[in-house]
């Protein structure tokens, strides 16, 4: 630019350079804003004569409208006295109220109506309370007293429970004294029959063989019999043998058939209750999960109403989802089971409320499961949690669900993000079981159910959907052709039990035929061997002694008298025992009779309590009713006093009011809606002048306002009219001092212009021409004086740069600008130049050492004097590379 700009730039460019350096241009353009200003303002001016003159017109009219309001004074007065006889009206029909209410309320004072009903129902309910005490009292005395005869009554039952044991133990004693001597007795009586046979035995001594061969025929024959009964006894004992065997294996055989009818019949009860459900669901789809769901569901509704939840629980879980694809019905149920009719709760406290709601539907033990997880309205976020597979869906994905709460559930309690659906059995065993399961799945389930694990494979037993199920007429006609079959079964399985249970009764009476056939058999053996066994011993019998059989009947004949005596005694002890038996339970009955009789004594004083207990609640509710009763009849006899007190207040201010707009008390022998109506009409009548001619408030308002108005409007244009002619004159002498200061300005930068060049041993000139606004520079090296024209192009750039300086040293010594920047100045200068050019800026900058000077140069400035003023910066060299080195060395 130091090299180009004076004869590059055109005359105007500079002449604009050199009003902007001087801020000329800035002044320029301030007086042409004051100028621009100053028309506006006149003309604004202008428009507001114009305005002065309407406005002086409307302030004419206001003050025409003003001087009528004689007449308008005239109403106004009687309106005011109006207002003055109305004020005291108001305040006589405020006396008047207050009057009355002060009666009313002494009336309602001198009632005693409910304190006399309160005391009344205070005695009734004293009167009840003695009587019940007094029942009371007596009720406490009987059950004192039958609690005494209760301990009277353990008492002599323990007593009689001793008694009776000692009685039969000493019972006991005398049986076995009597059953003593009837054995003595008997042996006696054989003893004496022994004696007799002997004698007899010894009167018939020559008969005696006889005797003897008959014995030993009769014994052989007895003999026979007995191994001919044994044999008897050994077939039978095989024959029951074999019978119960038998028997036996009936039994299994029917018990397998009950088993198997009962089974069937269970089947056939859960068919047909299935059935009845699916015909109920017809209707009502949820009465698929139970009976009792729709009504449950109803409860739950009212409590959630009257606010017993504070979360509505969901459920059942199965009739909140619905599948993508029904087909994949039974592998869903069975991936869910009990979930199916499962439902879900917020908190704990809602599960309670449900579960007091279930106990009304649902036996205990069998109610539905409830599940508690705080509710979310957000699906769990399972991206890494969630089993993935390229071909096989995940059971979350084939159902979707009416709530992000049941899927919540459902992922916390069943993991069902994890558990994979494969249709076929072979490809879920092949992908589950053969190589490591997809990633995050551990289960997966067939279309029909069937459950894989990697290790194991359940067979489902549910061969059709319960829940899910979509086709209803179809499942029904199944379970009817299914409970047809279970019926037909059931008959042949009852007719097969009863025909083994016929077979079986007949087994066993043959048994039981057989049985006592081998008793009586048995019989028959026991008397055949006691016959041989006396047979055997009748030839002994007649060796025995007849005097030692004689001693020993008089040895035992001592014992039965001694016998006979302990008898006697244990007879007379036994007596003893019977009658304190007898008399303890006496007392103990008449005990028993006294505390029943207390029982019955006490059962109308009960009933009588109670009845007295209910009338004495009914009375206390009465006085409870009274006493509010009361307290309202005293609320209300306070309110109307604090009533009467307030209206006194409003009294006193009515009188106050009315004594502020009329200090003597107005009678008016009008009533007030009179003296109202009168009003009405004056206001309307005033209301009527004013429509025409303004309110008088109005019009003095608006006539005051337009008096102000006009005055303010009249000495705002007549200022701004003398400021505008005094901006007019202090324009006309700006713009003077502006030429002048210009023309000066021009003057001194020609004359620092042509001393700078002088330095240089050049001559040169600067033309202003302010009315065309150029400026024209042309400067003569040395040697060329006398060149008419002058070129800045024919200068070299040397030349050209310090002409630049120069013309920026000149601008310097005209401007105030407090900071000076020149940036490579002295690049096309040569040595001399340039050593001028800085010893001109130095100097410069000497003599303006207020004004800070900043040069930027890329050549050395070792030739500069050392100076306090002067500060040298030097920047490191740049960094090359090796190219540019070796470039620069050639």
């Amino acid at each position: 630019m130091s090299k180009q700009f004076l004869h590059s730039k055109s005359e105007s460019d500079k002449y604009k350079f050199f009003m902007k350096a001087t801020l000329l241009e800035q002044m320029k353009r301030d007086y042409i804003h004051i100028k621009h200003t100053k028309t506006v303002t006149r003309q604004q001016v202008e428009k507001q004569e114009e305005c002065l003159k309407d406005l002086k017109q409307e302030f004419l009219q206001r003050k025409e409208r003003y001087e009528n309001l004689s007449s308008f004074s005239e109403m106004k007065e009687v309106l005011e006295n109006l207002k003055k006889a109305m004020a005291w009206c108001l305040v006589r029909d405020k006396e008047q109220l207050v009057q009355q209410l002060r009666e009313d309320t002494e009336r309602e004072e001198n009632n005693y109506k409910h304190q006399e009903n309160l005391q009344l129902c205070q005695t009734k309910v004293i009167q009840i309370e003695k009587r019940l005490q007094s029942i009371k009292s007596r009720i406490d005395s009987l059950r004192e007293e039958q609690e005494s005869q209760s301990e009277d009554s353990l008492a002599l039952k323990e007593q009689v429970k001793v008694i009776s044991k000692a009685h039969k133990e000493q019972e006991l004693v005398y049986f076995r004294a009597v059953n003593k001597l009837k054995q003595s007795e008997q042996e006696q009586n054989l003893l004496q029959e022994k004696i007799n046979k002997a004698k007899t035995s010894i009167s018939l001594n020559s008969d005696g063989e006889t005797e003897y061969t008959k014995r030993q025929k009769t014994l052989s024959n007895v003999k026979e019999q007995l191994a001919e009964l044994e044999n008897k006894c050994t077939q039978l004992n095989q024959e029951i043998k074999t019978k119960h065997q038998t028997l036996f294996k009936g039994k299994e055989e029917r018990d397998k058939l009950r088993l198997e009818e009962r089974n069937i019949q269970v089947l056939y009860e859960s068919k047909l209750k299935r059935k009845n459900q699916l015909l109920a669901s017809r209707s009502n789809k949820l009465k698929r999960f139970g009976d009792h769901v729709p009504d449950l569901l109803g409860s739950i509704a009212e409590a959630f109403a009257t606010g017993r939840f504070h979360k509505r629980p969901i459920g059942p879980i199965g009739a909140c989802i619905s599948l993508k694809d029904p087909t994949l019905a039974v592998a869903v149920e069975c991936c869910l089971r009990s979930f199916m009719k499962a439902f879900c709760c917020d908190n704990y406290k809602d599960e309670a409320v449900l579960q007091e709601l279930m106990s009304r539907y649902y036996p205990k033990g069998s109610r539905p499961q409830i599940i508690v997880s705080p509710f979310s309205e957000k699906v769990y976020n399972i991206h890494g949690r969630k089993a993935s597979h390229p071909e096989y869906p995940s059971v979350l994905d084939i159902f979707t669900a009416t709530s992000p709460i049941v899927i919540n559930c459902l992922i916390d309690m069943r993991g069902i993000e994890s558990i994979l659906i494969i249709k076929e059995k072979d490809k879920a065993r092949r992908v589950m079981q053969q190589g490591r399961p997809p990633k995050n799945c551990r289960e997966a389930f067939t279309v029909e159910g069937d459950q894989v694990y990697p290790n194991r494979y359940y067979t489902s037993d549910l061969s059709m959907a319960k829940y899910l199920g979509g086709d209803l007429e179809s499942e029904i006609s199944m379970l009817e052709s299914d409970l047809e079959n279970h019926q037909a079964q059931l008959s042949r399985f009852q007719s097969h039990v009863s025909s083994v249970t016929e077979d079986i009764m007949r087994m066993e009476s043959e048994l039981n035929s057989t049985i006592m056939t081998l008793k009586r058999t048995l019989a028959s053996v026991n008397q055949v061997k006691a016959t041989i066994a006396e047979l055997e011993t009748a030839g002994e019998e007649q060796t025995d002694d007849i005097s030692s059989l004689e001693e020993v009947a008089h040895e035992n004949q001592q014992k039965i008298q001694a016998e006979e005596q302990t008898v006697h005694e244990a007879k007379k002890e036994l007596d003893k025992h019977q009658k304190m038996v007898e008399d303890v339970g006496c007392k103990y009955s008449s005990v028993r009779e006294r505390i029943d009789q207390l029982s019955e004594e006490m059962e109308p004083l009960k009933d009588e309590q109670l009845k007295l207990e209910a009338e004495c609640a009914r009375h206390e509710r009465n006085l409870k009713i009274l006493e509010n009763t009361l307290k309202s009849y005293e609320d209300n006899v306070q309110a109307m006093k604090s009533d009467l007190a307030q209206r006194e207040e409003e009294l006193q201010e009515y009188v106050a009011k009315a004594s502020k707009i009329s200090p003597e008390r107005q009678q008016a022998p009008d009533s007030t809606r009179s003296v109202d109506i009168e009003i009405t009409r004056l206001k309307k009548k005033m209301k009527v002048y004013e429509s025409s001619h303004g309110e008088h408030e109005q019009v003095v308002r608006e006539y005051a306002e337009a008096l102000a108005l006009y005055r303010e409007k009249t000495n705002q244009v007549r200022d701004l009219r003398r400021f505008i002619d005094r901006l007019d004159n202090i324009m006309a002498d700006r713009q003077n001092r502006y030429k002048i200061m210009r023309r000066s300005l021009s003057v001194r930068c020609k004359l620092y212009f042509n001393n700078f060049l002088i330095k240089m041993n050049c001559c040169g000139s600067m033309i202003f021409d302010h009315n065309n606004e150029t400026l024209s520079i042309s400067v003569k090296p040395p040697g060329r004086e006398d060149d008419v024209v002058s070129d800045m192009r024919s200068l070299s750039g040397g030349e050209r740069s310090f002409s630049t300086v120069c013309f920026m040293l000149s601008l310097w010594e005209i401007t105030e600008s407090p900071f000076r920047c020149l940036d490579e100045f002295d690049v096309y200068m040569d040595m001399h130049n340039r050593r001028i050019s800085l010893d001109l800026l130095l100097e410069l900058s000497e003599r303006q050492h207020l004004r800070q000077f900043i040069f930027i140069t890329p050549l050395t400035t070792r030739s500069l004097p050392k100076s306090r003023l002067i500060k040298i910066h030097q920047l490191q060299d740049p960094e090359r590379n090796r190219s540019e080195t070796g470039d620069e060395d050639v």
